[in-house]
Parts: C-alpha cells; structure tokens; sequence
C-alpha cells in the first residue's frame, strides 16, 4: 500500500456502532476517513452529535450518496440498522469498493431465512449475497482475504460461537444439547432512545427477553453450528440485558460425548483451536473472565471448565460488544481483507476498574 492510506467511509456514522469505528479508524495507521454518511443527521458536524470528539474529528456527516460514496472510498463500513445495508452493497460493490456490512443483511447463506427472521424480502441482491462472507475472523479467516463483501456478527452471536467452535469442530459434544445464556450491556440496544433501556429502568435490574427461540440471533448461530459440526444443529440461546453500559459475558453449557474428558483436555484443544487467533486469549485453568476484562479492546477472553458430575463442558466467553462484537469486528475483518496485520489499529489493553 506505501504511504498513501486507504480512504475510508462510513455510512451510519451517528449510531454506537459507528463512533467506535471513527474512533479505532482514527488511529489506524494505514487509512484515512474521507466520509460519514447518514440520513437524520446529515448536515451536522459530526462533533455536534459528539462533542468529546471535536479536536480529532472535523468532518461533516454527509447525506447518503452512493455515487459520491463510492467515488471518494475504497472500504465502505455499512453500521445501519437491519434492512439497508442490502439496498446499498450492490451498487458500491459494482463500483469497486470493498464493503463491510455491520448489520445481519449479510450474515445468512440462505436468504429464506434472513427473510423470516427480519421481515425484508430479498430478490434484487440475491447473487451478490451469494458472494458474501461471514465475517468471523477466527472461522473464516481465509476467505475473508479474498472477499469483498463481508457481513460480520454482531456481539451475543460472536461471544457464542467463539466459546462454542471447538467443541463443534472436533466432535465433543452432544451438538444440541448447547445451551447458551448471555448477558449483555445497555449499549447493545443502540443510541435510540427506548423505554427498557431507561435508567429508571434497566438500573438495579437483570431482565431476560428472546426466550425459547423466540430471538433473531437463534438462526444465525446455528446456521454457524451447523457449518462447523456437518448438519444441522439446534442450540438454546438466551439473552439478558444487563445494568451496565459495554460488555458481554456469555456462558455456554454442552454435554460431553466423552466423560472422560478433564478440563486440562479441553484447554489443550482450545490453545491448538486459537493458536493463530491474536485476540483470542484462553485462560489459565481455574481463571474465568469478567466483562470488564474486555471493555474497550478486540480481545475475546475464554475460561473452561468441566463438571464431571453432570459430565458438562461449561466454557464462558467475554468480549466488548461494541468492540469486538461490532467495529473492532468489522476494522479486523478489513484488516484481513486488505493484507495488513490482523492486529493493526485495534486496542490490546482494556479500560480498568
């Protein structure tokens, strides 16, 4: 690449999802925002909608124009909500742009059930999904250097699949007798004001919702089971929303299909499952991770445990749902895309206490 940077664009730059990025992008050492794009904001400074960010961040958030977008960007990160980022991928695609969905019209290889799980038919963009990557990185690594559409997983389902993908991927559980219960903070929920989110709310309050299948991440995570373990697989996913701002603990619970298995096995399996993965750590036996552990990093934090009494693997994961679980996500998938380190531009070291 030299010297010159890559220049970036943003589109749905006023969300949660979108200031992250402008923050990690700002210090990535190879690009260069050139555009932030959204509706109900343009023609705002972006240092009115975050004024924290005045000294560092002098553009304007722009309308949304795919032409000029497309003319001015060679990476373009799609933080929309669900059901646009489908509209606008094709033309900047067609255009040479690569493009980074961080929104689920991209994460599905079967469109029938996008449809039935997000409301939004599907007919025009059909081939170009087709040509999309899931955008997991300790996954699908490989062709995510060769991609130029990547949809990238949003918080609950990467915490999920990261502490699941070895037990799936070597055969050691019972496939459909994962269950995941995953906490998550308010940040999740996005910028819009709604009332469970509340301070007088959600404050001195744990509340679960989604439940018995009823969430949208459900599909998902098992359509990535299902790829890891050869055939289908159902799971039992439930969320919870937590009274803190940033984080996501999850914690998985599976059958063994060897009893015999101890936690130093699994730990084992675990190091050689992640070894090239730089921002998976697995902990030491006996350790466990908190979610402040992850705040403000890429890091996703793994403990293991077995319980030889019910014959269980019980593995929790921590990550920063809007870090790992949304724009550090996205920024290493381009990483990935462009041939740069995976590593670069992204936080190792969390905010603590």
């Amino acid at each position: 690449m030299g010297d010159k940077r890559v220049p970036i664009g943003i589109v749905g730059a006023s969300g949660y999802g979108g200031v992250q990025l402008v923050r990690l992008l700002q210090d990535h050492p190879q690009v260069e925002i050139v555009y932030l794009g959204g509706e109900s904001s343009a023609g705002k400074p972006f240092c009115s909608l975050y004024p924290h960010l005045g000294h560092r961040v002098e553009l304007t958030v722009e309308a949304i124009d795919l032409d000029k977008i497309a003319d001015r960007c060679e990476v373009v990160f799609l933080s929309l909500p669900n059901g646009l980022a489908c509209d606008m991928a094709p033309k900047l695609l067609s255009k040479g742009c690569y493009v980074l969905d961080l929104s689920a019209d991209y994460r599905f290889s079967n469109l029938e059930t996008y449809t039935k799980w997000y409301g939004k038919e599907r007919s025009g963009d059909r081939e170009v999904a087709s040509t999309a990557v899931y955008g997991l990185p300790e996954l699908y690594r490989d062709r995510i250097a060769n991609a130029r559409l990547v949809g990238c997983p949003g918080c609950y389902v990467t915490a999920s699949l990261l502490a699941l993908s070895p037990l799936l991927k070597q055969g050691l559980i019972v496939p459909d007798s994962a269950i995941i219960d995953a906490k998550s903070g308010a940040s999740g929920g996005g910028r819009q004001a709604k009332t469970n989110m509340l301070l007088a709310e959600a404050d001195g309050s744990v509340s679960a919702y989604g439940i018995g299948g009823h969430h949208r991440h459900t599909p998902e995570i098992e359509q990535i089971c299902g790829d890891l373990a050869g055939h289908d697989v159902k799971v039992q996913f439930t969320p919870h929303l937590m009274p803190m701002v940033r984080g996501i603990l999850a914690t998985v619970y599976a059958n063994l299909r060897d009893p015999g298995l101890v936690r130093e096995d699994l730990l084992t399996i675990y190091k050689a499952f992640y070894r090239n993965s730089p921002w998976v750590k697995i902990l030491p036996g006996g350790t466990f991770p908190q979610s402040k552990w992850a705040c403000g990093t890429n890091l996703c934090y793994i403990g293991i445990e077995v319980d030889q009494r019910t014959d269980r693997a019980i593995v929790i994961s921590s990550i920063d749902n809007l870090i790992k679980g949304q724009a550090g996500q996205g920024v290493q998938c381009m990483n990935i895309m462009m041939g740069w380190e995976e590593t670069l531009g992204l936080p190792q070291l969390s905010f603590y206490p």
